[in-house]
């Protein structure tokens, strides 16, 4: 199986990147599941639904969300219509949609998709992401079940993201960290067959604070006060992620490729 995951989307100009070079890039790459982070494609902060369906219209198969998941109100009623929007497994029990679920692509292959929110040096304390992945994982094994399963960690600490690939070493297809809009180096696959990368980067403008506009963050961070709202970068875009392919039998990854396209970032493809 062929996959794709790209990480946050970022703003108007993330999105209209994706809606753009999402259809091609299918078709050129012969992608078998496509899943987008879509948790800052609204403004920065949250995705609407008329933004989700902008996406899913493009070719994403699934949108997954993060620590921004309700930050738009609509999505609230949105996400209880709409499977194909994953928001994290370890929020509140009471949140509505799923943390996880079975997905087909075109050949009838069950992709499982989940996502969990970090805890280190996070705003909120959620519940813990390693017990609530391993009940997913533990119902969905490998191979059996689930023909591929892909993990979106969506933290801000490297280490407990790397913790969470080995945790999941042999267990899913691929784990993927989002959040830090900022692309590593680091794609591998572990021991066990699961593909690894610590953060897949954004779709955004790169020449920016990690997708905001310049001149905020910066004055916050040489005065320690803050004059207006973060504004997302409207400039060139790069396509930031990763492409995985899989073994249909075992769900094992047998190649990875960090996925770097466009605006200011040198370019990586699997082709």
């Amino acid at each position: 199986m062929k996959l794709l995951f790209l990480g946050d989307v970022m703003g108007r100009a993330g999105r209209a990147a994706v809606v753009e070079r999402l259809p091609k890039l299918r078709a050129d790459w012969r992608l078998d599941f496509v899943v987008v982070n879509g948790e800052n494609a609204s403004g920065g902060m949250g995705l609407t639904g008329d933004h989700a369906k902008l996406l899913l219209g493009a070719g994403a198969d699934v949108v997954t969300l993060g620590d921004h998941a309700f930050d738009q109100k609509d999505m609230l009623r949105f996400i209880e219509t709409e499977p194909r929007v994953i928001r994290p497994v370890n929020f509140a029990k009471e949140a509505p949609g799923k943390g996880a679920r079975l997905f087909e692509d075109a050949r009838g292959r069950k992709v499982l998709v989940t996502q969990v929110l970090g805890q280190v040096f996070m705003k909120r304390a959620f519940d813990d992401p390693f017990s609530a992945l391993d009940g997913v994982l533990r119902t969905h094994p490998l191979g059996g079940q689930a023909q591929a399963i892909l993990v979106d960690v969506h933290c801000e600490a490297t280490s407990e993201k790397m913790a969470m690939g080995h945790f999941c070493n042999g267990r899913a297809s691929l784990v993927v960290g989002t959040h830090t809009h900022v692309p590593t180096a680091d794609a591998m696959i572990l021991s066990q067959g699961t593909g690894y990368l610590s953060d897949a980067g954004m779709c955004g403008d790169y020449d920016s604070v990690i997708g905001m506009e310049k001149a905020e963050p910066m004055r916050r961070f040489i005065t320690g006060m803050t004059r207006e709202k973060f504004t997302p970068a409207s400039g060139a875009v790069t396509l930031s992620g990763v492409y995985l392919e899989t073994d249909d039998r075992t769900g094992r990854a047998t190649r990875i490729q960090p996925v770097r396209l466009g605006g200011h970032l040198p370019e990586s493809t699997p082709v």
